[in-house]
C-alpha cells in the first residue's frame, strides 16, 4: 500500500460526518456503532464524538483504548483509522467542538449531565477508493 500524507486523507475526510465506531469489551467481543464526528471540520489526525460518560462505548474504551473508525462514501472511498480513544470532559473543549445541531442528542449543551467527548488520536489511516489506496502511519 502506498504511502499517504496527512493532507491527502484530510482531503478525502472532507465533508464525512457518519463513521462506524469499533471497540472491544472485556470479554474480546467487538461492538460497532453509528457516530457522527462534525465532518466540517478540519481533519488533523484527531477525531471527536460527544456521548455520555454512563454509555458502553466509554466503559469499553476505559478497558481498552484501541478504536477503529470505518468511513465510507457512496462514491466508493473507504477509510478506517486505527487510534487510541481516551475521554474528555474538559468544559473548554466541550464548548470549542460543540456545534448546534448536537442538540437533538444534548438537550441541555455542553452542561447536559453526564456529556463527554470521545477523542480518537489516529495511529494509522488507510483508503481505498476508486484511485487506489493508500496508507498514512502518525509518527
Amino acid at each position: 500500500m502506498k504511502k499517504a500524507s496527512l493532507a491527502t486523507i484530510a482531503s478525502k475526510m472532507k465533508n464525512l460526518d457518519f463513521c462506524m465506531m469499533i471497540t472491544q469489551d472485556g470479554r474480546n467481543a467487538y461492538h460497532s456503532r453509528p457516530m457522527s464526528n462534525n465532518g466540517k471540520v478540519e481533519y488533523d489526525g484527531n477525531s471527536w464524538f460527544f456521548t455520555y460518560e454512563d454509555s458502553n462505548k466509554v466503559r469499553h474504551i476505559e478497558g481498552d483504548h484501541k478504536v477503529s473508525l470505518i468511513y465510507q462514501t457512496d462514491k466508493m472511498l473507504f477509510i478506517e483509522c486505527y487510534g487510541q480513544a481516551s475521554i474528555v470532559k474538559q468544559k473548554s473543549i466541550l464548548q470549542e467542538k460543540w456545534i448546534d445541531e448536537l442538540e437533538r442528542w444534548f438537550p441541555q449543551g455542553i452542561e447536559t449531565p453526564g456529556i463527554c467527548l470521545i477523542k480518537v488520536n489516529a495511529t494509522r489511516i488507510q483508503y481505498w477508493d476508486r484511485e487506489g489506496e493508500g496508507e498514512y502511519k502518525m509518527s
